[in-house]
């Protein structure tokens, strides 16, 4: 079975950010994050048994939405510090395992995820979008499916069309 795994970045680095205490590596740095994420992908291919992966991020650079809508995520608080400086390091974990890394500037990782999905529905039996983000439960099908942390980083639930209507009200 032909599987492809997507890993939604940053929703699973902002949630290993915020579910495990603060941990420093021996010369200070922040790896809190690092630590939790790495954990949960190492975890994904052992319960998962992806034939493909690949990591989504957002980047920097405004998106599309920021620039038809000034006021886009306006009330979205910026990123801790403790955080941000994370991310290079995190990038530096995937290249070492040689995952590929989706991104593009003046989009976010929820349509990079969206376009990876609409361009392997015939050639992969099955797709999983590990992700905190509800957002994308619009992306469920009977190919495709939602794994969504539920409990930190210990513990997800595996969203199909049934799962998400119960959850929603409404079809995908």
């Amino acid at each position: 079975m032909n599987r492809l795994i997507i890993i939604d970045g940053n929703a699973i680095l902002h949630r290993a950010f915020h579910a495990l205490p603060p941990l420093t590596a021996p010369n200070g740095t922040m790896v809190n994050a690092v630590y939790g994420f790495t954990s949960m992908l190492l975890r994904l291919v052992s319960d998962l048994s992806p034939t493909h992966l690949a990591v989504a991020f957002d980047r920097p650079a405004p998106t599309f939405r920021k620039k038809l809508y000034a006021d886009y995520q306006i009330k979205r608080p910026k990123m801790d510090d403790g955080l941000a400086i994370q991310i290079p390091l995190v990038h530096d974990v995937i290249k070492a395992m040689e995952i590929p890394v989706f991104e593009m500037d003046g989009f976010e990782a929820d349509d990079v995820i969206g376009t990876l999905c609409s361009s392997h529905t015939e050639d992969m039996d099955q797709i999983i979008i590990v992700t905190g983000d509800r957002d994308l439960l619009q992306l469920v099908t009977e190919k495709t499916k939602l794994y969504m942390p539920t409990k930190g980083l210990s513990e997800a639930k595996l969203y199909g069309i049934q799962e998400t209507i119960e959850r929603l009200g409404v079809v995908p």
